[in-house]
């Protein structure tokens, strides 16, 4: 029976102070590697071991995988990044704390772009001190200037079927260390969650969730590390 394991990254500097960020690269903070440490060191003692490994071109998800690997003794390992991995693109929120937020266009508009299932925050403004046109991580991407749920899914999933689910079939043990969204991405397809039911799952930074699939991929069981 495969085994994955989704880790979310951390906790960030724009976790810490309540901002949106998105596709911006921010890094974490020291309780945020000290997290992936823990979590790193909580799948060695619970037995846990990887052959392959993927990521985003996001600092805070790539370091939250290489911490957790090296308290694993695994920082060997082989890692893919990709951007379809990223966190979903907040676009005209991206770096607004998020109750000045509410403040200003009320709370239900904002529960609208960040837990609806289809509904994007506003566009990026052009020349916007967050726009990722010239980051070279980016080259020959179509950077998205704003994503829902949805559009999130709509990229995470074909990633998942060309590159993460050939290992796993292969029998390879997998670690995906990524976002809140994305992650989200995952866990609504592995355990077949409703639209209307994702938005209000939450991913805690830094704790391992442990899925055990069937020869199809198809969930057999699903667990944070922690409760096991």
């Amino acid at each position: 029976m495969p085994t994955l394991v989704l880790i979310r990254h951390g906790q960030s500097s724009w976790n810490l102070e309540n901002r949106f960020t998105g596709w911006w690269d921010v890094d974490v903070t020291e309780q945020g590697a000290a997290e992936a440490r823990a979590a790193g060191e909580l799948m060695a003692a619970k037995g846990l071991d990887f052959d392959m490994t993927f990521t985003s071109l996001q600092t805070r998800a790539i370091k939250t995988l290489d911490l957790a690997l090296e308290a694993m003794g695994r920082l060997w390992l082989p890692v893919e990044k990709d951007w379809r991995l990223n966190e979903r693109h907040y676009g005209g929120l991206t770096g607004l704390n998020k109750a000045e937020t509410a403040a200003k266009h009320g709370d239900e508009q904002v529960h609208v772009w960040r837990r609806s299932f289809d509904v994007p925050p506003p566009v990026l403004e052009a020349g916007s001190e967050y726009d990722l046109a010239k980051d070279r991580r980016y080259a020959g991407i179509a950077i998205p200037q704003t994503e829902s749920l949805k559009d999130t899914i709509a990229r995470v999933l074909p990633y998942w079927e060309q590159r993460i689910a050939p290992a796993l079939k292969d029998g390879q043990r997998v670690l995906i260390s990524a976002h809140g969204n994305s992650l989200r991405a995952l866990v609504k397809h592995l355990s077949n969650i409703p639209d209307d039911e994702i938005t209000g799952l939450e991913i805690p930074t830094g704790q391992p969730i442990v899925y055990q699939l069937d020869d199809q991929l198809a969930a057999t069981d699903r667990y944070y590390l922690s409760e096991r």
